[in-house]
């Protein structure tokens, strides 16, 4: 029998299915074009060299995913992990690296040395962050530091660069006086047979690849066909050349060879200490026009008597060129010679830039062409330069040239050396300094934008370095 309760339950069943069919009708398409869509913009964000994960939690607010940013990318290093003999035996085996000195006790806190301790005369090492550093061992430092970058990975394949941690300056120490080419050679050849066998490698047949040597270029560039010469053919080898090298000089014809500073004796753990540093060397009196140590310039330092003052090093047999002699008598100088040596460069020039000390060249191969990531390209900015035939000539008095500098130039330059002084250090491995750059960041960061410039050439687009 019809019923009105019968007709009205069969009028809500046909209703509700018609609803339930438009509902899924409209909700489908919505799914597949939300899906399309995260997917086209995770695409986009890729090619623009921006990660975005739309899969992790992610803050809402007013019910929308705000994604997560990779601030990695455009940053990874791969840390290739090599045989022990290229790195941690060299260091079990301290005792065996220099022949002149042990070395052994300058390798404690991470390399950095033992802890300076203030004199007491004189505010010279004012907090914990003095250390006796020797300046042959920047490969364990930067390693010391390599471990806790904050974008290391473990995917190679991930990687814009790859560091290879191998201790090539404590390795030919070993063997710099007393053995024959073969034996110099021998384990840095065996390093490259182990690089070219790797997956990494034959991904741009090396350029993306970067190590630190920590001694001067020609400890590693034997001249060619000549065996008898000093030093292994370590950058000299085709591959080594397709490698970014980082070394405390560079060999100014080659150009994946590049310098960086010398360590120097402070190893800051906080941005304070280094302001607090600054501050005390702009405050410093400078009771010497001039002033340096050893070299062919100690005559005319003894003829300007009290303008000038000279630490003999030579034999040092009283200990006059210990750290805290030396950190004294730059402090107090206005500017710091910085003489060639045995090779262009000195460590000397970092030391005197961290005491506010203008430093005096002689070759413009000792900085100008050295340390084009950490000094000012505008030289005069910072520096003095005379040619060193004219002192050797005799054609201009070095005491008449500081003196003919006018003392508001002289500040100013003053002013940028200190400047300079966050750009020139290696922060304590230890810790991490929060808004400055030191040494370390800055050449990480030139190596990853140099890599990045090699796979834009490759690729055939026109370079933006100038």
């Amino acid at each position: 029998m019809w019923s009105v309760r019968g007709h009205w339950k069969q009028m809500e069943k046909t209703v509700a299915g018609k609803c339930l069919n438009q509902f899924w009708s409209v909700l489908l398409p919505l799914c597949l074009f939300l899906f399309i869509s995260a997917l086209f913009f995770d695409f986009c964000g890729l090619k623009q060299g921006v990660l975005i994960n739309f899969s992790a939690r992610a803050p809402k607010i007013f019910g929308q995913i705000h994604p997560i940013v990779d601030e990695c990318v455009g940053q990874y290093i791969y840390v290739h992990n090599l045989p022990s003999r290229f790195n941690d035996d060299l260091l079990e085996d301290c005792h065996s690296i220099n022949q002149w000195y042990d070395i052994c006790e300058y390798l404690s806190n991470s390399g950095l040395g033992p802890q300076l301790s203030n004199s007491g005369d004189v505010d010279d090492f004012p907090n914990k962050s003095w250390f006796a550093t020797d300046q042959f061992l920047l490969e364990v430092i930067f390693r010391t530091r390599m471990k806790d970058y904050k974008c290391l990975t473990n995917d190679s394949a991930m990687a814009s660069a790859v560091y290879v941690p191998f201790y090539a300056g404590l390795e030919i120490s070993r063997h710099l006086w007393g053995f024959n080419a073969s034996v110099r050679d021998a384990v840095s050849n065996d390093l490259i047979k182990f690089l070219v066998e790797q997956p990494e490698w034959k991904r741009m047949w090396g350029k993306d690849h970067f190590l630190i040597v920590g001694r001067v270029t020609w400890d590693f560039r034997r001249m060619p066909n000549n065996e008898s010469f000093w030093g292994s053919n370590f950058l000299r080898l085709p591959e080594s050349e397709n490698m970014t090298i980082l070394g405390i000089e560079s060999s100014h014809g080659a150009d994946n060879d590049f310098g960086i500073p010398y360590p120097t004796y402070f190893h800051p753990s906080h941005d304070s200490e280094v302001f607090e540093w600054q501050n005390s060397m702009r405050r410093k009196r400078r009771q010497y026009l001039w002033g340096f140590y050893s070299g062919e310039m100690m005559n005319q330092c003894r003829a300007s008597r009290d303008k000038c003052k000279l630490l003999d090093c030579a034999f040092d047999k009283k200990n006059n060129c210990k750290t805290i002699n030396v950190m004294q008598m730059f402090q107090n100088s206005s500017f710091c010679l910085q003489p060639t040596g045995d090779s262009f460069t000195r460590r000397s020039t970092f030391d005197s830039i961290l005491a506010g000390c203008i430093p005096v060249f002689f070759h413009p191969v000792s900085a100008y062409r050295q340390y084009l990531w950490h000094l000012p390209k505008e030289h005069t900015k910072y520096s003095v330069f005379i040619p060193m035939n004219y002192i050797k000539e005799g054609i201009v008095s070095i005491e008449k040239v500081l003196l003919g500098i006018p003392e508001q130039r002289m500040l100013a330059m003053r002013e940028e050396v200190i400047s300079l002084i966050p750009k020139i250090i290696y922060a304590n491995p230890s810790s991490k300094l929060e808004t400055i750059e030191d040494a370390f960041d800055i050449s990480i960061r030139e190596v990853l934008q140099r890599v990045k410039e090699m796979r834009r050439v490759g690729r055939g687009e026109r370079s933006t370095v100038g």
